[in-house]
């Protein structure tokens, strides 16, 4: 069944502040194998402007998909997770994220379509810091499979 076109342009409430840590940031570059120094180490980060380390660009997608996380449990959506592949990821930032951070996220769905049987979800997530300072606006695109035959 098609997910209802109506909650294109839903937004939910923005999720509590996620405090970016060091250690986190440091954790995810290992994990991703990005050995930039301005991740890791304070001083480096500092000689390139920063006040302390930055994240890697897709560090904030942990934040992002755990906030579009409201939009996938949205009852009334109908959205059935059990058929949801990842389709896309894509962000446009302001600033980088460094640590320190206090971060929230604001999701909205942008779009709604089917193809073929499959519903595709593009959802908008917006990152702000404790200021109100926009950082980062993330898409991620989520696909629906259709039900296979009986």
């Amino acid at each position: 069944m098609a997910l209802d076109q109506s909650f294109v342009g839903r937004t939910y409430p923005p999720t509590d502040p996620y405090e970016v840590g060091r250690e986190k940031i440091r954790e995810f570059a290992e994990a991703v194998g990005d050995t930039n120094p301005a991740y890791t180490d304070p001083e480096a980060a500092k000689e390139l402007g920063h006040s302390d380390v930055i994240a890697p660009p897709t560090f904030v997608f942990a934040i992002t998909f755990k906030a579009a996380g409201q939009v996938i449990a949205d009852p009334q959506l109908g959205l059935d997770y059990s058929r949801v592949v990842h389709g896309d990821q894509k962000f446009a930032y302001s600033r980088p994220v460094r640590a320190g951070d206090r971060l929230t996220v604001t999701s909205t769905i942008e779009s709604i379509k089917s193809l073929a049987g499959n519903d595709i979800l593009d959802v908008r997530g917006e990152v702000h810091d404790e200021a109100g300072e926009h950082v980062v606006t993330a898409w991620t695109k989520l696909v629906a499979r259709a039900a296979g035959e009986a």
